[in-house]
């Protein structure tokens, strides 16, 4: 690995901790791409290329992963989680989350609550991919018969 990429991925790690860290908060590409000293379309196209998705979808599974905790160990209203994770609808959460995780939140808060593992293994468990079942990839655009 060349050292201009290294320090390129060091960035792009330095703006997807900034994402993980300020979750909930309005995030934008240009104070991303300026935490990764670097252009918003070559930030949009280096991180997908290190991460394999885009960082507007990489913070998006952020929130929905955060929501699906709070959905089923909370007691809280699906709106009161929407807000707290970061978006601004309802409509666009319960979108995003089925979108994501398959079902609507409401379907997955009905599996009761999570169960009695550590809670490093029961966030590996339900971590939602960025594939779907059927295999298609989550992003509106569908592979090329070569990916």
């Amino acid at each position: 690995m060349s050292r201009t990429t290294e320090d390129t991925n060091r960035r792009l790690l330095r703006a997807r901790d900034a994402m993980d860290r300020a979750y909930a908060e309005p995030l934008d590409i240009a104070a991303l791409a300026r935490i990764a000293c670097v252009s918003e379309a070559y930030f949009i196209r280096s991180f997908r290329a290190a991460f394999g998705e885009t960082p507007h979808r990489y913070l998006q599974r952020r929130r929905v992963e955060r929501a699906m905790f709070l959905l089923r160990s909370t007691d809280r209203s699906v709106t009161d989680i929407c807000l707290e994770t970061g978006f601004t609808s309802l409509g666009t959460f319960s979108r995003t989350f089925a979108d994501i995780v398959g079902e609507p939140p409401s379907a997955y808060r009905a599996q009761g609550p999570l169960a009695a593992v550590p809670s490093c293994f029961a966030m590996a468990w339900a971590r939602p991919s960025s594939h779907r079942p059927n295999g298609s990839v989550s992003e509106k655009r569908q592979p090329h018969p070569a990916e």
